[in-house]
């Protein structure tokens, strides 16, 4: 955006309206071009973009990450603070994102309690007092095939490949 901008200022300096325009297609066509070939091949979006490191591995701190990245274990706290994150043996995951922003998942007792949960609960708060009374209410069935954007980044691997187009 800095390039653009000064781009635009030049025919105000006297150089020629064309160069202008011609630089600035150009660099414009160069970053679609770009964005458009990380779409389509993985390798090079590693190399553009980059790949999320992991931190924080099953609860565990990385070291080797963590100096990769060359990132503290204070700085890393003051991250985690910053996300309502108050104490690392909470954290079950954590990455480093290409954009430099923290991902993290909590572990399954620090995490909190969603609607889907309360209404589990009362769904099953409801099951016992009807059997308390003596009908029977079938139990839904329980959704354990979540896909893992944690394990994917540790496994350097999806889970469930992307569309073609989107790789």
């Amino acid at each position: 955006m800095i390039g653009i901008g000064s781009l635009l200022i030049q025919p105000l300096a006297g150089k020629n309206i064309w160069t202008t325009i011609t630089v600035g297609a150009i660099l414009v066509v160069t970053l679609v071009v770009m964005e458009l070939l990380q779409v389509k091949f993985d390798k090079i979006e590693k190399f553009i973009t980059g790949r999320a490191k992991v931190l924080i591995n099953n609860g565990n701190l990385d070291e080797k990450g963590l100096k990769k990245v060359r990132l503290t274990v204070d700085q890393l706290e003051m991250k985690l603070r910053q996300n309502n994150v108050s104490s690392l043996n909470d954290v079950k995951w954590a990455t480093l994102e290409p954009n430099g922003q923290i991902g993290f998942e909590l572990k399954e007792d620090a995490k909190p309690a969603l609607k889907k949960d309360l209404q589990m609960l009362q769904q099953q708060m409801n099951q016992m007092i009807m059997l308390l009374k003596g009908s029977t209410v079938p139990m839904p069935p329980n959704d354990s095939s979540k896909q893992d954007l944690f394990a994917e980044v540790a496994r350097k691997s999806h889970t469930t490949e992307p569309p073609e187009q989107l790789q």
